[in-house]
């Protein structure tokens, strides 16, 4: 029990030591008396809704301290408003501006903001629009976006399936290789997509090394889970986990979406909806490559649509309520760990039905997973 004790207090001993540094250096300082040059203050426009005759902003202070907002501007005029909690904003914090004022639809506006330390923030608005407010209606319409962009073209897709069924075993090892190429492309796409928004993101929560933490941790789970579930995997599963990480990337879709709408670029969202329709097609293929030997229920083909598809219409409610861009950020953090995933049991899934007359890495099955990225890209495009 002595022996215990020891080496507990031996385990505590750095911490403490580490403890009384840091007291020291509270209390003493530094000993470095300088200044710095110029205050170091971060503002930024959160959100930005435009309701009649007001601009209503969310602000968040990213600096490394609590700043002040000490004067309003619109179009370099003067203006009054008003803050909530307070114009002081701590570190990390948000505050609620409310600024009356007359703006005409169509119109461009600039609003800076002057802290007491005389550092000015500046944001855009190139084109004056009423934000839509949510409503049972507008919901509705978000459930319609996200199903004409997740749950139909992937539903077309696996219509499919019957002309899946007569490919011989050469031709489901093509496919699959297509569906490689498939996910690999979504990785690449859903990976660049969450570094934005990261990028986007105050660099107080310092969502860069988030992103990728959190889509390795994903992976790693979902690697784990999938070992510990299964000795072979089947086709039945392999389809499941395919449709669940294209799931993930249309919930980034439909936030993509959902967030167009709600900051008023009504164009862009239409625009969108085309795109992502067309470019989702193909995941359905990707999806029910697995099941060329196998014989599911209408009820599979049900689920897997509602799987893959279904998240968009729940990221276009969440675009629409104006998502952050970290919450975006994980979301698709955790739709690239997931996909990279799937391109394993993917891989692994091959490699168990290779014979002797097919070679996993041949030619063939690596022009698939080409063919399966130019299919992407090009239907990107529309995007």
């Amino acid at each position: 029990m002595q022996n215990k004790g020891v080496w507990i207090a031996l385990g505590l001993l750095p911490l403490i030591l580490l403890a009384g540094l840091i007291g020291v250096f509270v209390v003493k300082g530094t000993g470095i008396e300088a200044e710095p040059a110029a205050p170091v203050e971060v503002i930024e426009f959160q959100k930005v809704v435009l309701t009649p005759n007001s601009f209503d902003i969310t602000l968040r202070n990213s600096g490394p301290g609590e700043a002040t907002v000490a004067q309003v501007l619109v179009d370099d005029a003067v203006w009054n408003g008003s803050m909530t909690p307070s114009q002081t904003i701590p570190r990390l914090g948000t505050a609620n501006l409310q600024i009356p004022y007359p703006w005409v639809e169509g119109d461009p506006y600039e609003i800076k903001l002057i802290t007491s330390n005389g550092l000015i923030f500046a944001h855009e608005i190139p084109v004056a629009t009423a934000t839509p407010e949510l409503s049972r209606e507008t919901l509705w319409s978000y459930s319609l976006i996200g199903l004409y962009v997740g749950v139909v073209p992937v539903a077309l897709g696996l219509l499919w399936f019957p002309f899946v069924r007569q490919l011989g075993k050469q031709g489901m090892h093509f496919l699959l290789a297509i569906t490689i190429g498939l996910l690999m492309f979504l990785l690449i796409d859903t990976a660049l997509e969450a570094w934005e928004e990261a990028v986007e993101t105050p660099r107080g929560f310092f969502a860069q090394p988030l992103v990728i933490l959190i889509a390795l941790a994903t992976f790693l789970l979902l690697q784990r889970l999938g070992e510990a579930g299964e000795n072979k995997a089947s086709g039945l599963r392999l389809s499941f986990l395919i449709a669940l990480s294209i799931g993930l990337h249309n919930l980034g879709e439909g936030l993509a979406i959902g967030s167009s709408f709600a900051a008023g670029e009504a164009a862009l969202g239409t625009f969108l909806i085309i795109g992502f329709t067309l470019h989702n097609i193909t995941e359905g293929l990707g999806i029910i490559a697995p099941l060329a030997n196998q014989r599911p229920s209408f009820r599979y083909f049900v689920l897997l649509a509602l799987l893959a598809g279904g998240p968009a219409i729940v990221g276009t409610w969440i675009g629409g309520a104006a998502a952050t861009p970290l919450f975006i950020a994980i979301c698709l953090a955790i739709g690239a760990g997931a996909i990279m995933q799937v391109i394993v049991a993917v891989s692994q899934f091959m490699r168990q039905e290779v014979t002797s007359k097919i070679n996993w890495l041949s030619w063939s099955n690596l022009s698939g997973v080409g063919l399966g990225l130019a299919i992407m890209y090009v239907t990107k495009v529309f995007i």
